[in-house]
């Protein structure tokens, strides 16, 4: 069997492209989703004490084959005034804890007290996630009044929305006192890719289900009704991110390398395929008829994502009316991606990776162990080639950062820093604001190009180590461009200062390999979304066998 060439970065690591992205079967929740069915996990109620305002705490035990793991969950009244999506509100409807074992009345109790606090809160190595989440208030309360009722919710206004609480932030990796990731890394129910915060958010969304079932219970003991089973499965937990996270595939390059060669050898193995055996068939129209279904509901207020979602919808009628005639040819699986490339808009451009990969667990599900980096040793410079080979490997590597004159000042608008507040990411407008003295090192294509002109200045043979010694200041871009040289998935392909700059394109990238799905954007800044719609749920996975996602 011939291979298929891997897609290159200067097609893949495109910020357009990128802000197209869509889940996969490899996207981290789906792999978490296939080891506890395979695994069988089980999931219990180990505590559910509510009032009848559904205030109060509860607990979900996670029995996995190694140990046991615990969402401590709290619930507390929060005035309409004080509720935001934004990082630095200091009040949220719900708050919880990813525990390390089962917790005693002790433990509790001091997480009682501080969770709520989120990262003003005291944490311990047993807490391995933190989280807080609000209601989708309008439509959390129509829900629990039609059950109440003994009915259930309007499906088309619930699926509309897709949720009932949105998580403002999932926090783990060390941050607030609670465990480094290192200490956890090598569990294998953890060690993938952000696994605990997906475990989090999955033990959330079936704590909303019952939270909203209480509260319907509470006000009609007799008469109300529990939130159906088909609507479960549909909904998910949605998400506000902003800047925070946007940095994220820039200062990982290992692991954003790992990412995306992951896809784009599941996407190469599967174009290679000779045949589409009838089994593989059925899963992707089944696939493409699931979310052509999504399509119709993701509705967004944000133009261009309307617009873009607007063209999907028919990119994907047409990839429909063509299916037969693309799956009879040779490689059908190249045919159709080379249809969807040729026809289609980005966005359906993407969805068509999505879909070509989803009946294909057998000859990819095994890439997504390989989505890691080991980054902790950071990357050491090789100081004893030439400047003159140095050079060269840079423009080689950044050829496509030579079109950007940052001579213009649109090119060189913006500035990341961190913000001394909340000690996260934010963007700043260089001719308008203060502080660019403050400017983080995420200016990758200007500061290869300075780079390469520093070198050009120096003796041919003269070393990348005694340079360094008389420019320090370039040893950020030395790093990155021999990091970027071994590989090539590790850098995007776009300037990240420029005015044009949209960061929401970084932010639906990385969220689209959590598995996000519904991206809304709010402004350029920051978009909601949707985790684990229409997945299992997490107390079913245990009878899931043969059957995982």
């Amino acid at each position: 069997m011939t291979a298929i060439a891997l897609r290159p970065p200067e097609v893949v690591m495109r910020l357009k492209r990128l802000g197209a992205a869509h889940p996969t079967r490899l996207s981290f929740l789906r792999q978490l989703i296939r080891r506890a069915a395979r695994e069988k996990w089980r999931v219990r109620k180990h505590l559910f004490d509510l009032d009848d305002n559904g205030f109060g705490r509860a607990v979900y035990a996670v029995e996995t084959p190694a140990r046991i793991y615990s969402l401590v969950a709290f619930s507390t009244p929060l005035d309409d005034e004080k509720r935001s999506d934004r990082v630095i509100a200091q009040a949220w409807d719900t708050s919880y804890v990813l525990y390390d074992g089962l917790p005693d009345a002790a433990d509790i109790a001091r997480l009682e007290a501080n969770a709520p606090l989120q990262e003003a809160g005291r944490y311990t190595s047993r807490e391995l996630v933190l989280a807080r989440a609000n209601k989708s208030v309008r439509l959390f309360e129509d829900v629990a009044a039609a059950l109440a009722q003994g009915q259930q919710p309007d499906e088309e206004q619930l699926l509309g929305v897709g949720y009932l609480l949105r998580t403002t932030a999932v926090y783990g990796n060390g941050k607030f006192g609670i465990v480094d990731r290192d200490e956890i890394s090598s569990r294998p129910e953890l060690g993938g890719s952000f696994q605990a915060e997906m475990l989090t958010v999955w033990l959330i969304r079936s704590f909303t289900f019952d939270l909203v079932d209480h509260i319907a219970r509470r006000r009609n003991p007799a008469g109300a009704a529990k939130l159906a089973p088909d609507l479960r499965r549909a909904l998910g937990v949605g998400n506000a991110t902003g800047l925070g996270m946007a940095p994220f595939l820039v200062r990982h390059p290992l692991l954003t390398h790992s990412w995306f060669l992951a896809r784009e050898t599941a996407l190469a193995r599967v174009r290679a395929e000779p045949h589409a055996g009838a089994a593989e068939r059925d899963a992707f129209s089944n696939a493409l008829a699931d979310l052509r279904r999504r399509v119709a509901r993701w509705h967004s207020d944000d133009s261009r994502q309307a617009t873009a979602t607007r063209i999907l919808a028919a990119d994907l009628g047409a990839l429909a009316e063509n299916l037969d005639q693309l799956l009879a040819k040779p490689r059908p699986w190249d045919a159709l991606y080379r249809f969807a490339e040729d026809h289609f808009s980005l966005e359906g451009q993407e969805a068509c990776v999505s879909l070509i990969l989803e009946p294909h667990g057998a000859l990819i599900d095994e890439l997504g162990d390989t989505m890691k980096a080991d980054e902790t040793p950071g990357h050491a410079i090789e100081g004893g080639i030439s400047c003159a080979l140095l050079r060269r490997a840079l423009l080689d590597c950044y050829s496509w950062a030579r079109a950007i004159d940052f001579a213009d000042p649109a090119a060189n608008a913006r500035f990341w820093y961190v913000s001394a507040e909340k000690l996260e990411p934010r963007l700043g407008e260089r001719f308008e604001e203060d502080g660019a003295e403050l400017e983080q090192p995420l200016a990758t294509a200007r500061d290869a190009l300075g780079l390469a002109a520093a070198l050009a200045k120096e003796p041919a043979s003269a070393s990348v180590a005694d340079f360094l010694l008389r420019w320090p200041e370039w040893r950020h871009a030395v790093r990155r461009a021999q990091i970027v040289a071994q590989f090539p998935y590790a850098e995007i392909h776009d300037n990240l200062i420029g005015a044009e700059l949209r960061p929401v394109d970084i932010l639906r990238a990385k969220l689209a390999f959590f598995g996000a799905r519904s991206f809304d954007p709010r402004s350029d800044r920051w978009l909601r979304i949707a985790l684990f719609s229409g997945e299992p749920l997490i107390e079913d996975v245990a009878t899931m066998a043969g059957k995982a996602a």
